[in-house]
């Protein structure tokens, strides 16, 4: 006689089997079976995910409640309607923090910002706040960016273009982001970008733990955690890359704890130049500052959590969206004619980039669009804490998860018009010239309300340093276009990387 779980494998291949031999219902929706819920769609779809939500939405106005798999509380409210966007965000914020749920799946962050809730978040709001607004900031930003150009980018490029090889610019984008990220928060550059380029254990980790995030996602919550107490699959890569991360963050902590307290400082050396993250966090650990919750052998690990938090969201939000935006610039010549056109106007003094940013509008705007087309984070989530009505109508409760998928979001004829999927930089551009503001809620790239990302003005500077360096030095010619499609992670990559050949401007 069969066992029980043999009886229950065969009546999900049945089940399974059934589903796809059959038609879609007449909605083109995915089906509600019993048991199973709508995993089937969600398996048959997974290679294209991204495409298979915009189909979804569109169909459903907006929003769309994913029901899982019998007893595994894999409730979802997908949504992409500003209206709901707004309400969660800013209108009803303190019903919405992150959740359990999402602490849970982003473990790996631990105390960072992207999983803080409350006291602890506003403690990062607050630092962050701080480092960003430095008078010196700004100018210690392009300085490490221009440093790690002239000493990392361009020379491997000027390799590439005189021997004439194939390489992949979404790596070396990669890289940069990665070593600038590490000199800017730790004062400490692992020098990935070189001619030979070293494989770098610390950034294959992040690779590995977005991967394990992202198939958390996808299966109910049962599977990765039978994964996990296994450590088998991609939870075994994902508790290896944990270690790995912890390994070098905590080094380079112990060795800037050292540097801090063997240090003399000067009285007005803080004054004359903006520090690195790092040493401000541990100024601020030795003034006793932190949140009043965190004891003393919880502080190091706060530092970690933090650092970590940071180098995700630099290495591949701006990593990323110049990938994207340097593809645009290869299928859209004359939009790289015209920002190159207005490069040559401009006399930029590195020394004082904000004068020569401010006229750099359609650079800007060119930069706005990859944002709306190819949002580097492709999926935002939220909880609520009590149940809850949103402007839709549709109900959600503590159990359901609410996840916005900015990919799809970016490509709704009834958000952004029926030139939605062209790339577009003067719908940024106002009559006067001027960049034209978009709501935060149907502009979702740098979140909206009080979790606003306040790297904003950061990243879009890194990216114009990058990108007027880059169209005004080289030619980019991409080696085979089809290639060229969104990975399926919450990080928008390109599947099979960026392969391109470089050649010097003439």
């Amino acid at each position: 006689m069969m066992g029980y779980f043999e009886i229950l494998v065969l009546l999900f291949s049945f089940v399974l089997l059934c589903y796809l031999l059959l038609l879609h219902d007449k909605t083109g929706l995915p089906t509600n079976w019993p048991l199973l819920g709508m995993l089937p769609a969600l398996l048959k779809n997974i290679h294209r995910i991204h495409n298979f939500l915009i189909e979804i939405f569109e169909k459903s106005h907006l929003t769309f409640l994913f029901d899982g798999p019998w007893f595994t509380n894999m409730q979802i409210l997908l949504t992409i309607d500003p209206a709901n966007i707004h309400y969660v965000m800013s209108k009803n914020f303190g019903n919405y923090p992150k959740g359990t749920k999402f602490n849970e799946m982003f473990d790996v962050l631990g105390d960072g910002i992207f999983n803080a809730d409350f006291l602890v978040w506003q403690y990062h709001r607050k630092m962050a706040q701080y480092f960003l607004g430095h008078p010196k900031f700004h100018h210690f930003l392009v300085k490490r960016t221009r440093e790690k150009l002239e000493n990392g980018l361009i020379p491997v490029l000027d390799h590439v273009s005189l021997h004439g090889i194939e390489v992949d610019l979404q790596d070396l984008f990669a890289r940069f982001t990665f070593d600038v990220g590490c000199t800017i928060m730790m004062d400490h550059d692992p020098k990935s970008l070189v001619v030979d380029l070293p494989t770098n254990a610390s950034s294959k980790a992040l690779d590995d733990v977005e991967e394990a995030i992202f198939h958390r996602h996808v299966v109910p919550t049962f599977v990765w955690k039978l994964q996990r107490w296994l450590n088998v699959g991609k939870e075994y890569k994902y508790i290896k890359a944990w270690k790995t991360l912890d390994s070098f963050i905590y080094q380079c902590i112990a060795e800037k704890r050292k540097e801090v307290c063997s240090k003399v400082q000067q009285p007005s050396e803080e004054n004359e130049v903006c520090t690195d993250l790092l040493t401000l966090y541990i100024k601020e650990d030795e003034s006793d500052k932190y949140p009043t919750i965190l004891s003393n052998n919880q502080r190091d690990k706060f530092i970690r959590d933090t650092v970590l938090t940071n180098f995700i969201a630099g290495r591949d939000a701006i990593s990323i969206t110049l990938s994207w935006f340097f593809y645009l610039l290869s299928v859209n010549p004359l939009v790289a004619s015209r920002i190159k056109k207005e490069l040559d106007s401009v006399m930029i003094d590195w020394r004082n980039f904000k004068e020569a940013n401010s006229k750099l509008v359609y650079l800007h705007g060119a930069l706005c669009e990859t944002l709306r087309l190819y949002a580097p984070v492709a999926f935002e989530a939220k909880a609520p804490m009590d149940p809850d009505i949103l402007p839709s109508g549709h109900r959600v409760n503590p159990n359901m998860q609410i996840i916005f998928n900015l990919y799809a979001m970016g490509r709704m004829k009834s958000i952004w018009g029926d030139d939605c999927n062209e790339f577009k930089p003067e719908r940024w551009i106002s009559a006067q010239g001027n960049i034209r503001h978009e709501p935060s809620y149907k502009f979702f790239v740098f979140n909206a309300g009080p979790r606003t990302c306040l790297g904003k003005e950061m990243a879009f500077t890194q990216m114009k340093v990058v990108a007027a360096t880059m169209i005004q030095k080289y030619v980019i010619e991409v080696v085979d276009e089809r290639q060229v499609i969104p990975n399926m992670s919450i990080f928008l990559r390109m599947k099979h990387g960026f392969k391109v050949r470089i050649l010097r401007s003439k």
